[in-house]
């Protein structure tokens, strides 16, 4: 389809969210490095690593798929800033949350378009 991951807003969005996640869990206890850190970074990689690969797939129907297992990783990485919240380590919930708020709201936009230009081709 000659989708370009690149030029979408929600891929931009959600690089820019992997970057604070970063920043955000280096200051996470030693402890937690192959724990809480390594999960809440994987889950973070995996939005826009699935945004860009269903783009990259010919059919509408397969981006579909990629675009849903990244609001998964979206939905897993959600619970894992409340966590860490919740343990007492981070304090800026309130902003990734927001921008994990932002990225469901695109993707789910994004899936909504992909979806009504389906069922006009039918």
């Amino acid at each position: 389809m000659g989708r370009k991951h690149h030029e979408l807003t929600v891929w931009q969005e959600s690089m820019a969210l992997v970057k604070l996640i970063y920043e955000v869990t280096s200051r996470f206890p030693q402890a937690e490095v192959y724990a809480l850190t390594s999960q809440m970074r994987r889950a973070a990689i995996s939005v826009p690593s699935n945004i860009a690969e269903g783009a990259a797939r010919k059919g509408n129907r397969e981006f579909l798929h990629f675009l849903s297992i990244a609001r998964g990783s979206l939905s897993e990485l959600e619970t894992q800033v409340i966590i860490a919240k919740n343990i007492d380590y981070l304090e800026e919930e309130r902003e990734l949350l927001q921008m994990i708020e932002k990225i469901f709201a695109l993707l789910g936009g994004l899936m909504n378009s992909i979806d009504k230009r389906e069922r006009a081709v039918k």
